[in-house]
């Protein structure tokens, strides 16, 4: 039974869902000010732009395995990202995705370099097996 101070399993996913989306936001705004070196901010391009790709680099409709992405592989490339970052660099940053307002756009360039390296692996698989 689950007292009054548990504040369930939902309320924590909802809770760390917002941060993970605030860590996203903060990492564009250290690129976006120049505040990170530059392999740095090659992992965060990569995180940010995955993150929003409307592609998939593993599509959802695969059983299982398609939600590892959304569930393992993009979380730890913020935390990858969030690692490499000085924590006062990432301390300014996660103040300023607070009060700044998130524009929502979908990565279109992200979104054609997994098709790419979809249709890469394909051709691939397909020069090996047949």
């Amino acid at each position: 039974m689950r007292t009054k101070k548990d504040p369930g399993i939902l309320k924590r996913l909802k809770d760390w869902a917002k941060r993970l989306k605030r860590d996203l936001f903060a990492l564009q705004i250290a690129v976006s000010e120049d505040l990170v070196p530059w392999y740095v901010k090659g992992i965060i391009l990569f995180t940010v732009g995955y993150a929003l790709s409307p592609i998939d680099l593993i599509p959802d409709f695969i059983p299982v395995i398609g939600l590892l992405d959304d569930l393992l592989i993009l979380p730890g490339l913020i935390w990858l990202a969030i690692r490499l970052i000085p924590q006062d660099v990432m301390e300014y940053c996660r103040r300023e995705a607070e009060i700044r307002p998130m524009k929502k756009r979908k990565n279109w360039i992200a979104g054609i370099l997994i098709l790419l390296i979809w249709i890469v692996i394909l051709v691939w698989l397909y020069y090996r097996y047949f």
